[in-house]
């Protein structure tokens, strides 16, 4: 089975506020077969700008129940090196959810592509928010 494209979503928490409002629609994604969970990774900075990251491993049932039932594939795919990346860019105070996963809906078309001896030469995502004001405007 070819493999689909792997995208990674950093998700903001400002006040490193928790709603566990993520884990349940990431978990039905997953139980409808739409993707597969490579690796999570949680960045905090605290006030005083101190960078902690923590794998899923690393997590306790604090962080929800439902969230501890989210299956990884390749822990450790994301890293310190992640962490390191992004931490410039939080603010004091505020957490990152790095979350990579498989697009399983994206298979097939690999599948095709590959059977037609072609490839991607780009792909554009275009942000939710902006292909709402596109669309509404």
């Amino acid at each position: 089975m070819a493999l689909g494209p792997v995208d990674v979503y950093i998700i903001g928490f400002p006040g490193n506020q928790f709603t566990g409002r993520i884990a349940p629609v990431v978990l039905d994604l997953i139980e409808k077969g739409t993707i597969r969970i490579i690796d999570i990774l949680l960045v905090i900075k605290d006030e005083a700008g101190q960078v902690t990251a923590l794998e899923m491993a690393d997590l306790s049932e604090s962080a929800g129940p439902s969230f501890m039932e989210i299956g990884i594939a390749q822990p450790g795919a994301l890293g310190q090196d992640d962490a390191d990346e992004i931490s410039d860019s939080l603010e004091n105070n505020s957490s990152a959810l790095l979350i990579a996963f498989e697009n399983l809906w994206a298979a097939k078309l690999t599948e095709g592509l590959q059977a037609a001896n072609a490839y991607v030469i780009d792909h554009v995502r275009i942000p939710a928010e902006v292909a709402e004001s596109v669309i509404t405007a």
